[in-house]
């Protein structure tokens, strides 16, 4: 077997663990986060929990300590990054954002681009105060960060499923952990969350597990979060589920969100090809060479 197909595999094992877990939490489920969360919290100045060990919010509410140290390598996922092959610029960076995150035909069958289908490059969204996401400029601890929007499109008086993808290249690895720390800190601070006008998720739970813990064999940390969508177009509650893990200075996120006739099963389906095909990208991407 091909070390894509097994890192596929291996992908779609973690996904359905977290999918588990979750639900187990009190996320309960609904669609994607649509200003996706792409390094939200900010810079390592501000006080976020350890995304090294596995912690649910929903139920438990129980935060890890704080200060995340970044994990020493890579070995145990059987991936050697390349150090010339890592980023240095925004340019670099960029593209390598682009590489990365996952087109259409990768959800599955029948997915197409929406409208817009690309982020702005020098925005990303960040959660407010008031637990509303509002895009601002990137932090100097962020090269870049992209995020591609498709659907699958309505049909058969179904709705449709949207999902995203998000790649976020930091400039070290300590800030890239402070992001997987401050996506957990922003379920327990917000459960409820306004992604834009009309859109909101509520019973937001998540769940962190670092390599080897809970079935995460594919990345040094790897968070779920599940919970309900509600949209004035579409209606609600709908099945809402993420996922996002980090390799190294990278970050890379999947959103999915139901609609009237969706399953949950289906959504999920879409976000475990869609996450696995972002994976073997950031190892055909950056590792080196065997």
């Amino acid at each position: 077997m091909s070390p894509r197909r097994v890192r596929l595999r291996l992908c779609a094992g973690v996904l359905s663990a977290g999918l588990l877990l979750a639900g187990c939490s009190g996320g309960g489920g609904d669609g994607t986060a649509e200003p996706a969360r792409s390094g939200s919290t900010g810079s390592g100045s501000t006080g976020s929990k350890s995304p090294t060990s596995p912690t649910a919010s929903g139920d438990t509410r129980s935060g890890a300590t704080p200060s995340p140290t970044p994990s020493a390598s890579t070995a145990g996922l059987d991936f050697t990054p390349d150090p010339g092959r890592v980023p240095k610029t925004r340019a670099e960076a960029l593209r390598l954002a682009r590489a990365i995150a996952t087109t259409p035909a990768k959800w599955g069958p029948g997915y197409v681009r929406r409208t817009p289908y690309e982020s702005d490059p020098g925005l990303r969204p960040v959660l407010d105060a008031d637990c509303v996401w509002q895009l601002k400029p990137l932090p100097a601890t962020v090269l870049a960060t992209l995020t591609r929007y498709s659907e699958l499109p309505a049909e058969d008086g179904k709705g449709p499923i949207r999902v995203a993808a998000v790649v976020t290249v930091h400039r070290t690895v300590k800030d890239a952990d402070w992001e997987m720390a401050g996506t957990l800190e922003e379920a327990l601070r917000c459960p409820d969350q306004q992604l834009r006008q009309g859109e909101r998720i509520t019973k937001l739970g998540s769940l962190g597990a670092g390599f080897g813990l809970l079935g995460n064999l594919t990345a040094e940390d790897m968070l779920t979060e599940g919970g309900k969508y509600y949209s004035d177009d579409l209606g609600g509650p709908h099945h809402y589920y993420s996922t996002q893990s980090r390799w190294g200075q990278v970050t890379v996120a999947a959103f999915g969100k139901a609609s009237k006739g969706r399953s949950a099963d289906e959504v999920n389906t879409a976000l475990i090809q869609g996450a696995g095909t972002m994976v073997s990208r950031v190892e055909s991407e950056l590792g080196a060479s065997r």
